[in-house]
């Protein structure tokens, strides 16, 4: 019997629901254990970071933090395998998933923390979760103290009154490019997913289980939805397609999305946290937009960098980035 690995997740965690679907894929045995008060002392044994999702191998180890995790297990059971051959192919679905993770998640905790409705459907959901078999009043009460906690976090995403028309405006663009993306195909590169898929979907399928977002994706985006469902147990049905095969409409989300947002907003917060500011404020579509630096992204953008720096000799690979104005922004 293979051995099996341990997800200490949450179902709200767009990272840790990343993990599972890509082991739910790989058809790697896993069992998937919610996070909360009863396995806390589990947990600490095996993580360095207060931080969902953890994998416990089945060696003992712990391993933290989605990308890495994916690397790993990579590196384990490299078939078959989730990073296309063809490199600009490759290169997309890691600056997507990238891209999902730092950007992505900005409407994700935007609308969850925003809207009353949401706040209530996800601070219910979290307690029911974290603490099983409470009462009403008891639920009720740790639900109140979960919404004190989060909504005042807004900030560390960068969500405020003045940034909200451009996440709206990205949230909504992002359901729009995907809907007519996915008409063609069962998965963002063709017939099996990437990590681009693991990355996008996990932020959008946090959106699609909320209130206000998820009416929106349910009325206007039925392709998106079906793919959101479909990406709880990918599968593999096929091939990927060539880049000529999905550049008519992946390349919007490269130009509008990537390049006209992710990337100047990672320039700026790295050059931010490069003098040491705190905070930093940005242009983004001729609006303001301020949030505090984060280290965390300095260090992906890097390794983003480092990335291209490797693949560059790849010509089709520079043309894609230089038409979709991404390729500016990938230099240090």
């Amino acid at each position: 019997m293979a051995a099996t690995y341990r997800i200490f997740g949450s179902e709200l965690s767009p990272y840790s629901v990343k993990v599972r679907s890509y082991f739910r894929w790989k058809g790697l045995p896993h069992e998937w254990i919610l996070r909360g008060v009863d396995n806390v002392e589990e947990f600490r044994r095996f993580a360095k970071l207060p931080l969902i999702p953890l994998v416990v191998t089945p060696e003992g180890e712990g391993l933290q933090d989605s990308t890495p995790i994916i690397e790993a297990m990579e590196r384990r059971h490299p078939a078959p395998p989730l990073a296309p051959a063809d490199a600009t192919l490759a290169f997309v679905a890691a600056l997507l998933e990238e891209y999902a993770d730092e950007w992505g998640n900005k409407p994700m905790f935007h609308y969850r923390w925003t809207y009353e409705p949401d706040q209530r459907s996800a601070a219910e959901r979290i307690a029911r979760d974290n603490a099983p078999g409470l009462d009403a009043g008891a639920l009720a009460a740790v639900a109140a103290q979960v919404r004190e906690r989060m909504v005042p976090r807004l900030s560390f995403v960068g969500s405020s009154p003045a940034t909200l028309p451009v996440i709206e405006k990205s949230f909504r663009r992002v359901c729009e490019i995907l809907d007519v993306h996915l008409a063609a195909r069962p998965y963002l590169f063709g017939a099996r997913p990437t990590l681009a898929d693991l990355g996008l979907w996990a932020q959008l399928y946090q959106c699609w289980t909320d209130p206000t977002p998820g009416a929106l994706l349910r009325a206007r985006h039925a392709r998106v939805v079906g793919w959101i469902e479909r990406m709880l147990s990918p599968i593999t049905a096929g091939d990927l397609e060539p880049w000529p095969s999905l550049a008519p409409t992946l390349t919007p989300l490269l130009r509008d999305e990537v390049a006209g947002l992710f990337l100047p907003w990672s320039d700026a917060n790295a050059r931010a946290l490069a003098a040491g500011a705190k905070t930093f404020e940005t242009t983004l579509e001729g609006r303001p937009f301020a949030q505090e630096t984060q280290k965390y992204h300095a260090k992906s953008l890097a390794a983003l960098r480092t990335k291209w720096a490797a693949a560059r000799g790849h010509a089709p690979l520079v043309q894609v980035m230089d038409e979709t104005g991404c390729a500016r922004w990938l230099a240090p």
